[in-house]
């Protein structure tokens, strides 16, 4: 598991370091399928479910799930990557938005309160804690400065499969849901938006977006492995 997490991550430094006005978000897409196979693993994201990519590419009211395209970045964009590999059996899930040269300060402080609520939910991560210990530090951050927090996805436990259980809700009520037990390894994932909460798929089947339009930042998801507090 450590050394598929590496991968992605190493994986994700790269593809940040391309992100700039007139990029292609298929060019992100080609060079992280290139980097995973140069480097003996497979996009995990390739086939899964019938997915079409390597990545997933979505920009700026895109949730989760984009298409990467012949789409050019543009100047105040944010861009979410989202990137998997399975390396030996074992899967890493990475994922960060990235701004697209200078953005919006509504944006700014958009992607750096993500983050922020990422850090939050890992400070939870340790045995006799609960889910609900997670999701409410992060629904609780992310509302407390003005943002929502999508319901219709979740992180969740990996191994060697990329979506095992639990599932891990970014809300939730302190001391509830299932207790943590050491050993696991979580894929956090907290989803915030700038508007609404609410979002629906596109007809692609696969695209998720903010019914409002406004921007959603998808955190630099983290896997956790669950060690003595």
């Amino acid at each position: 598991m450590r050394a598929a997490g590496q991968l992605v991550g190493r994986v994700l430094l790269e593809l940040r370091a391309m992100v700039e006005p007139g990029v292609t978000t298929m060019e992100v897409n080609n060079a992280a399928e290139r980097m995973i196979r140069d480097a003996g693993a497979y996009p995990t994201f390739k086939g899964y479910n019938g997915f079409p990519y390597s990545i997933c590419a979505s920009v700026n009211e895109q949730v989760v799930h984009g298409f990467p395209s012949s789409y050019e970045l543009k100047e105040g964009d944010i861009f979410s990557i989202d990137v998997g590999a399975t390396l030996e059996g074992f899967v890493g899930d990475t994922a960060t938005t990235v701004a697209v040269g200078k953005i919006s300060d509504d944006c700014l402080k958009l992607v750096r309160v993500t983050e922020e609520c990422l850090n939050l939910a890992i400070e939870q991560c340790y045995p006799g804690n609960h889910l609900g210990d997670i999701g409410f530090a992060v629904q609780s951050h992310a509302e407390a400065e003005g943002y929502s927090v999508v319901r219709d996805y979740v992180g969740h436990g990996i191994g060697r499969r990329m979506h095992e259980d639990p599932q891990i809700p970014n809300y939730g009520k302190p001391g509830k849901g299932p207790k943590i037990k050491k050993g696991y390894v979580f894929a956090l994932e907290p989803m915030i938006n700038l508007g609404s909460l609410h979002t629906k798929t596109l007809k692609d089947g696969w695209t998720v977006v903010t019914v409002d339009g406004q921007p959603s930042a998808h955190s630099p998801v983290r896997e956790k492995l669950v060690s003595a507090a």
